[in-house]
């Protein structure tokens, strides 16, 4: 079995039994019954989020090399396509697929690289901020220890990402380690990959910034998924969302299954059930906030069914 059938065999699987455990009935009566004014307001939000999100990558690229950043409006074609391309395969591969997309605008690959591994760091920064300080104010609310243990595990993800960045000594560590890789290729990739993220240890004001944005745009992912849930009928308190929505975006970003289904059904059951939210309106929840999250990346796929950008690889 391939690795494309087996993630979406797992996908299924995973599915198939929340749906099974959730009472399909009883999920298309509690669908049908939603007030459509509350999943207009969280459609509003994927609007907002999104152009923040494409705003924080645009701040992230100021470690470019002088002269080599790209048109805004190539920048952004590359933003968006990356996005609409993640709902097909996992995000690693979608981010590697906007460094190389990037890449073609003339920046070095090691540079455009970086710009999408330091987006992804502190994305998944924010998402552990946001967790831990809401589950401070959710003593209301039951909290598995392995919410825990998952947000202390990335925090600590996190903190040796930081260290290569800030710390010359971090990145000594990584050169010497990249240095008994066998594979000459393999040595170089990596060398060159950490002097392209040291250069943001220079440009603090934008990390700083940077690190802002992806802290509303987790609070706003809450917010969608509690005007959601109010939509759906769900009485928990705006707390829970805090406490479990960052922890369901973390694992709805592991390249299990594709864009996540699955594993984002299974995650909403594991925290929300215990929580005293009914199952049928937690399914529906799951995958209208699924749902809203492809929403936000059509306007990548209508640029990608236009085609390439002509100019990429023209000198400017």
């Amino acid at each position: 079995m391939g690795g494309k059938t087996l993630r979406l065999a797992i996908a299924l699987i995973l599915t198939g039994v929340v749906l099974y455990l959730s009472r399909p009935s009883e999920i298309l009566a509690a669908t049908a019954s939603a007030d459509l004014r509350w999943l207009a307001a969280a459609l509003g939000l994927v609007l907002v989020d999104r152009t923040l999100m494409a705003m924080r990558w645009i701040d992230l690229l100021v470690a470019l090399a002088p002269g080599s950043r790209p048109p805004l409006g190539a920048v952004l074609r590359v933003f968006f396509v990356s996005s609409f391309v993640s709902n097909f395969v996992p995000s690693v591969a979608s981010d590697m697929y906007r460094a190389y997309a990037l890449s073609k605008y003339d920046v070095h690959l090691a540079e455009s690289t970086a710009s999408v591994l330091m987006d992804r760091a502190l994305g998944v920064l924010s998402v552990v901020l946001v967790g831990g300080l809401s589950l401070l104010f959710a003593r209301n609310v039951s909290v598995p220890r392995e919410l825990l243990l998952s947000l202390g595990l990335m925090f600590a993800v996190c903190a040796v990402a930081a260290a290569v960045v800030f710390s010359e000594t971090a990145a000594g560590w990584v050169r010497a380690f990249a240095a008994l890789m066998p594979i000459a290729l393999l040595r170089r990739v990596a060398e060159t990959l950490t002097d392209a993220v040291r250069r943001y240890a220079d440009h603090h004001r934008e990390m700083v910034r940077v690190l802002a944005y992806s802290i509303v745009v987790q609070i706003i992912r809450v917010l969608q998924a509690w005007c959601l849930g109010v939509g759906l009928g769900l009485s928990l308190p705006a707390s829970a969302y805090f406490a479990f929505i960052p922890v369901i975006v973390l694992i709805m970003q592991l390249p299990i299954t594709p864009n996540g289904l699955g594993t984002t059904q299974a995650a909403f059951y594991w925290l929300f059930l215990p929580a005293g939210a009914p199952a049928p309106r937690v399914f529906a929840l799951s995958v209208l906030f699924l749902a809203l999250g492809i929403v936000g990346t059509l306007p990548g796929g209508v640029l990608y069914a236009l085609g390439e950008d002509r100019t990429a690889g023209v000198a400017r």
